[in-house]
């Protein structure tokens, strides 16, 4: 993605997202984001396309396409058509039970070693097989790979996530843990700017959920 054009992206999405009836299509949410000239594009669909059949994005697909086509180009290096600008997802977890309908979504991204899809889905399965995700709020974690990139959804309940960040001392040796065994397959994707952990949270600039859905239909 061409540096600063995030007010060039956002308004071509959200004039066809009022415009038209993405979840028509199955499409009921989408957020837009940035980070070091990458462009990271989140949709949410009533139920897995691979299962529905639904394929199709907004009716105006193409136009969306070619307004956008001046700022945004294919990141992976086999890329020959759109389906392959879509990472692949190699790991996801929720909790059992009712989830707060209060959540926050949190896009991480990282380097990583091409390759180590399984070694890094084990530290997360063994870490979510415990404690903390329950303590620090996580309601669902799905990770998805392109080629060096890593990316992290998190979604965590909005209220367990603010005592965490107020209170974060107190989970740190469980989350350097984490980090530790992660070492060997993830580093942060532009190490000259990264200081913190918080430098490799993506920036959302656009954001629009179906006006007529909500979630449990």
């Amino acid at each position: 993605m061409a540096p600063g054009t995030e007010d060039k992206v956002g308004p071509v999405f959200a004039y066809y997202d009022r415009t038209t009836r993405p979840q028509d299509m199955g499409v009921v949410g989408r957020v837009l984001l940035s980070y070091e000239g990458l462009y990271l594009h989140v949709i949410e669909r009533k139920e897995d396309p691979e299962v529905s059949g639904q394929r199709r994005g907004l009716p105006a697909f193409q136009a969306i396409a070619e307004a956008i086509a001046p700022y945004v180009t294919p990141y992976p290096s086999y890329w020959q058509n759109p389906s392959h600008s879509v990472a692949k997802q190699f790991y996801s977890w929720v909790p059992e039970g009712e989830v707060s309908p209060d959540r926050e979504m949190t896009v991480i991204v990282q380097r990583m070693k091409p390759g180590t899809e399984e070694a890094i889905a084990r530290v997360f399965a063994e870490s979510d097989a415990g404690g903390l995700p329950t303590e620090t709020g996580v309601t669902g974690r799905w990770l998805y790979s392109m080629e060096d990139v890593f990316v992290h959804l998190l979604e965590q309940d909005r209220v367990k996530a603010a005592a965490v960040r107020e209170n974060h001392e107190s989970m740190r040796p469980a989350f350097a843990k984490v980090m530790a065994d992660l070492a060997p397959y993830v580093s942060p994707y532009n190490p000259e700017t990264w200081q913190t952990p918080r430098d490799s949270v993506a920036r959302v600039f656009h954001r629009w959920t179906a006006p007529d859905w909500t979630p449990g239909d």
